[in-house]
Formats: C-alpha cells, sequence, structure tokens
C-alpha cells in the first residue's frame, strides 16, 4: 500500500472513530433509558429492600443505618447521570481517538491504560451516582467497541 493510501486510512479511521462514536453513543444510551429496568430506585451498601421492594417515605431511615442509602436513580439518560458526568462527549472523543491510534499503531495494550484512566479518573463521581454509573458503563463500552471496530479495521485495511 502506498504511503499516501495508508495515511488516508489512518485519517479516516481516526475522524470516523471520533465523529462517528458520538453518535453510536448517544444511540446506544437511547436504547438502554428505554429498558424496563431504567431509572428504577437503587441502593447502594448491602441494603436489602423491603419485601414490598420499596424504598422507605421520605423521613424513615432504613433497619441498618450504617453508611447504607436509598439512591434515586434516573436512568443513563437522566438529568442527573449527564450532570454528573459533565465533560462526556469530550471524553469520549479522545477515548475513541486514543483506542483506534494504539490499535493502528499496533499496541493493543494502550487500551487497557485508556480504560483505566478513564476509570480512575470517574471512580469518585461513579461511586456516588447509580444512574451515573449506569451511563458510563454503557457509553465507555459503547465507544469502545465503535472505536476498537475502526482501529481493527483500519489495521486489516493497512495489512493489504
Amino acid at each position: 500500500m502506498s504511503t499516501g493510501l495508508a495515511a488516508l486510512v489512518v485519517v479516516g479511521a481516526l475522524v470516523l472513530s471520533s465523529a462517528g462514536g458520538w453518535p453510536v453513543v448517544w444511540g446506544v444510551l437511547r436504547l438502554a433509558s428505554r429498558s424496563s429496568d431504567a431509572g428504577q430506585p437503587e441502593t447502594t451498601g448491602d441494603q436489602v429492600d423491603d419485601p414490598a421492594g420499596e424504598p422507605p417515605d421520605e423521613g424513615e431511615t432504613p433497619a441498618d443505618e450504617d453508611d447504607e442509602l436509598y439512591v434515586e436513580s434516573d436512568g443513563p439518560d437522566g438529568a442527573r447521570a449527564k450532570a454528573v458526568l459533565r465533560g462526556g462527549t469530550w471524553i469520549g472523543v479522545l477515548e475513541r481517538l486514543a483506542v483506534t491510534g494504539c490499535l493502528l499503531a499496533g499496541l493493543p495494550s494502550g487500551v487497557a491504560v485508556v480504560v483505566a484512566v478513564k476509570g480512575l479518573g470517574r471512580y469518585p463521581e461513579l461511586r456516588e451516582n447509580p444512574g451515573a454509573s449506569e451511563r458510563f458503563v454503557i457509553g465507555t463500552l459503547a465507544s469502545l467497541l465503535w472505536s476498537a471496530g475502526l482501529g481493527y479495521l483500519g489495521t486489516v485495511l493497512l495489512a493489504r
């Protein structure tokens, strides 16, 4: 393959990965928000719901108050999840560029570094917000699959 064509494949894969990933992730998050369990009340800690499956009324406390708290989740596409994960669009673009770039450069272990940095950077926010955590996992997996697929396709084209 000529150098010019190889450069076109690399640039095309990077552009398609970063720009094309946004609608893919958005669509997957929209589908996830339609799920029958999206936005259901979540609990944190090891607390067990009451037999009716209802959280306690306002002002009521659970049986065991030690660092256990009911948290209402508005699902992966809810306003609270979006607010907690501010900057996620730009982080996703950079993530897709890094993942596709690592695969095109023949450094698949770099993908692990990207995932680790992203997860560690978001850990404090995710621990406290189940809806944001759900949005983070769904969005990250969709983004990783998209960018890895384009990175793999680019390597196949470059090998020809």
